[in-house]
């Protein structure tokens, strides 16, 4: 079966393409190279649950505001569904489909028992104080709680959230349901029962990807330049491992701009966000580059670890990195995928590279349930064990059907989320 033409680039979304829309594309053009049910493809491309409600809360001044939240969920037929929680302004109903659905071909390439969802609550969590991000929390996990849950539906840490915020949502869950009941979320502090590794797992994941990479396409990581796009937790967990491990990490940015040092900088002392938010132009080196220009760096690896939709139809031409790993969530447009793929720049997908979040996710589930922590070693060793089996899944797929790496990706889990639906069949 032939991969389906691709629009002309003056009908083509862009930089306004929506997660949901680049997520449908890309399962059509992966289920165009394995032989698959057209209606498996017909009920993957729709959420099986999209809720919308309300979050009222009492703001700190005594005053009332309400805020909407949303969990959308994906697809469930591998088991409950996974996937992160936001506090953005932006967050919509169909960028949360959208995310969803990755979700569940992340969890469907690393070979995990988990379906797809995500979800949100559309604020500002910098307008927040602390005490109302709390109160915030709690009442939308009242809003949550006949839908989510251990075997049900597991959130986790997303953009605007963190441990603290998890930590917040399962004892407000824990408390409804009258028991602790840890395994409701993950990304939680050790304390209460997260994992050892976790926030780290992401940037770990990249890292680890962006060496096989390295490797695969016959360099020497010693004599590699990397730039990296963001450097917030994978950002800089990815650019510290690559730095450990040789590689030399020439450019990195936050939300003000970046860094350039064609001799190297050192990771290490360059502040992460979460250490000194929009700290990096702080930082002595020869040279400032904006966000837009380190992305068109003249480096052998360039990692967009921030924000989606920053590799366009109007920069991808202009790119000059030899290799590109996305690590943060749809970084790159489906035309600028394109252009990419037309330059022979290959492009190894978010959905294998930074998946260590939802891999050590799902080993702070499996501890919960055992009620039995793994130490940090332990974490480690299991996730590059899981980061190597998928990447080598993913690699033989390249090489059978002459694909790009995003598309070999989705085959990967494409052909295990509708195995799952052939064997478990359609409910009358």
């Amino acid at each position: 079966m032939s991969t389906p033409a691709t629009p002309s680039s003056d009908t083509q979304p862009d930089e306004h393409e929506t997660a949901l829309e680049t997520a449908r594309r890309q399962l059509h053009q992966a289920a165009a190279h394995i032989d698959i049910d057209p209606d498996i493809v017909e009920r993957l491309e729709h959420p099986k649950n999209v809720h919308e409600v309300t979050v009222p809360i009492e703001r700190d001044d005594g005053s009332v505001e309400v805020f909407t939240g949303y969990r959308a969920q994906h697809d469930s037929v591998r088991g409950p569904f996974k996937g992160g929680l936001r506090y953005h302004p932006e967050v919509t109903r169909d960028e949360c489909v959208g995310l969803g659905m990755w979700m569940t071909w992340k969890c469907a390439v690393m070979d995990l028992p988990f379906g797809g969802a995500k979800g949100g609550i559309a604020v500002n969590p910098k307008a927040l104080s602390d005490a109302e991000k709390e109160r915030l929390t709690r009442r939308f996990a009242e809003e949550l709680r006949d839908i989510i849950g251990p075997n049900r539906d597991i959130p986790a840490p997303d953009m605007g959230t963190d441990p603290q915020t998890m930590s917040w949502l399962m004892d407000a869950y824990s408390m409804q349901e009258g028991e602790t009941t840890p395994g409701v979320v993950t990304g939680k502090p050790p304390i209460v029962g997260g994992s050892e590794g976790r926030n780290e797992a992401p940037g770990r994941s990249v890292a680890i990807i962006t060496r096989e990479a390295i490797d695969y396409y016959d360099l020497d990581i010693h004599e590699t330049s990397v730039a990296i796009q963001g450097y917030g937790s994978v950002g800089a967990n990815a650019a510290r491992l690559l730095d450990d491990w040789g590689a030399n990490v020439v450019a990195v940015s936050d939300v003000n701009g970046g860094i350039y040092d064609t001799n190297g900088l050192d990771t290490h002392a360059i502040p992460s966000h979460h250490e000194e938010p929009e700290g990096v132009r702080g930082h002595d080196a020869p040279r400032t580059v904006s966000n837009d220009e380190l992305l068109t760096l003249d480096v052998d690896v360039l990692i967009p670890a921030a924000i989606g939709n920053v590799l366009t139809q109007s920069n991808a031409d202009a790119v000059s990195a030899d290799l590109i790993v996305e690590g943060a969530n749809g970084p790159t447009t489906s035309a600028a995928d394109t252009i990419l793929t037309d330059r022979s720049i290959p492009v190894i997908p978010d959905i294998l590279a930074n998946a260590g979040g939802v891999t050590v996710s799902y080993f702070e589930w499996l501890q919960d349930i055992n009620r039995r922590s793994w130490s940090l070693e332990r974490v480690n060793e299991e996730l590059e064990t899981e980061m190597l089996a998928a990447w080598a899944d993913v690699r033989d797929e390249v090489a059978a059907h002459d694909v790009s790496w995003r598309t070999a990706a989705y085959i990967v889990a494409l052909s295990r989320v509708a195995d799952a639906h052939e064997t478990r069949g359609l409910w009358p």
